[in-house]
């Protein structure tokens, strides 16, 4: 009998396909950022405060990346970015011939930075490659300082972590310390933004940290 390791297939043809898409995206000096999150960590409140901050600076779309629904996407829309929206067909996660279609509906090829806001949840996402230049996630106050135990595998293959909703850390007991050296056993070389994108606290700190990487990629 002959055994098929089909998840070894199919992840090794999508890292082909994301190493291309990545190649094109440099040659094309579009820098893509693969944000990803539980649902309700703030990721559109971010999104839009960083498009007010950045779009003076450098060109930018969204692809929004959802199961169904298109309310993110009219969010951001009134941004003035341009901005599609994928629907998965019920996968709980993109890959990378998926990345490749909404970049060319959403014409990527005259812009500096696409922010593509993966599907919300903590497990399915951090399994494939997109072809981005940077992996971004999102934890949010509200969801505990103990998520790094519970998803490791999303924890140690992200470059950047937002902690998220830093204004209400007095109203839950997360200890950002404690989470820090959660996170770093598994990812030594991570940078870590606490941030309150509703409030704009240390959001300027970030934006800077991302305008940087935009220009270095170029």
């Amino acid at each position: 009998m002959q055994v098929i390791e089909i998840k070894k297939r199919v992840y090794e043809r999508n890292d082909e396909r994301a190493e291309v898409l990545r190649d094109d995206l440099k040659r094309s000096k579009t820098f893509m950022m693969n944000l990803m999150s539980s649902p309700g960590s703030g990721k559109t409140t971010l999104v839009v405060d960083m498009i007010k901050r950045l779009k003076s600076q450098c060109s930018i779309g969204v692809i929004e990346a959802d199961l169904d629904s298109d309310v993110d996407a009219l969010t951001v829309e009134k941004t003035g970015v341009k901005v599609i929206q994928l629907h998965s067909g019920g996968m709980c996660h993109l890959d990378a011939g998926m990345a490749r279609v909404g970049l060319e509906a959403l014409g990527s090829e005259n812009l500096d930075l696409v922010i593509l806001e993966n599907i919300g949840n903590l497990i399915c996402p951090a399994a494939y490659d997109l072809g981005q230049a940077v992996n971004v996630m999102i934890l949010s106050v509200p969801e505990g300082d103990d998520k790094p135990l519970k998803y490791p595998s999303m924890f140690s293959k992200v470059d950047v972590l937002i902690v998220s909703k830093i204004d209400t850390m007095s109203v839950f007991d997360f200890d950002i310390e404690r989470l820090e050296a959660h996170v770093r056993k598994l990812n030594p070389l991570i940078q870590i933004f606490p941030l309150s994108a509703k409030l704009g606290d240390r959001m300027e700190v970030w934006c800077d940290y991302l305008l940087n990487e935009v220009r270095v990629w170029q």
